[in-house]
């Protein structure tokens, strides 16, 4: 389990097939064979590691629901570690299990902000409220307003330039991972 707030940026170092092995510096530091890591808001397993770099493989499953089929040596990447039971919970519940893609649609600022446009699928939509939760490629960000087919999300200077946010344009694909207890609301109900 992951909070949504991005400890680092990380850099791709190689992929080759399934594996990517990224260099970093500060979720190294414990780092654990088998400690799972938070990789653009993906949950993946770390299989090797040394003092500057970790591997992590990619099931097909993953590369189904994420954007890391497009993903190329050099690439930034949000990082985060697992949470642990002593620690705050800054963000929200994020498992690092993507439901789906979107696309940013637009981007504009106000203020010292920026307002974030994604087109999310149909299906996600109904997960989507005004003010609840939403995990974007691993960073915990508020919705701030909801439409037929996407959302908005605020995005404040120190997330901007935190994490990988700082770097999308339009038509960048990005992880979704929508409000796990929403999923768990609905699956009660519909089991009545």
């Amino acid at each position: 389990m992951f909070t949504g707030i991005v400890e680092e940026l990380g850099t791709v170092v190689s992929v080759i097939d399934s594996r990517l092995k990224i260099k970093a510096d500060r979720v190294i530091k414990d780092l654990s064979l088998g400690d799972s890591v938070s990789v653009n808001g993906t949950c993946l397993t770390a299989t090797s590691y040394t003092n500057k770099t970790f591997t992590v493989e990619l099931s097909p499953e993953t590369f189904r629901r994420t954007n890391f089929s497009s993903v190329e040596e050099g690439a930034i990447l949000n990082l985060e570690r697992a949470l642990t039971a002593n620690a705050r919970l800054g963000g929200h519940i994020v498992q690092g299990h993507i439901d789906a893609c979107g696309q940013i649609s637009s981007i504009r600022q106000e203020g010292e902000s920026i307002i974030v446009n994604i087109k999310a699928p149909k299906s996600l939509m109904r997960y989507i409220a005004e003010k609840g939760f939403i995990a974007i490629d691993g960073i915990s960000l508020t919705i701030v307003k909801k439409f037929s087919s996407s959302f908005t999300v605020s995005v404040i200077p120190y997330t901007l330039e935190n994490t990988t946010m700082k770097r999308h344009q339009l038509k960048d694909t990005v992880n979704l991972e929508v409000d796990i207890l929403a999923k768990y609301v609905e699956s009660l109900i519909n089991s009545r």
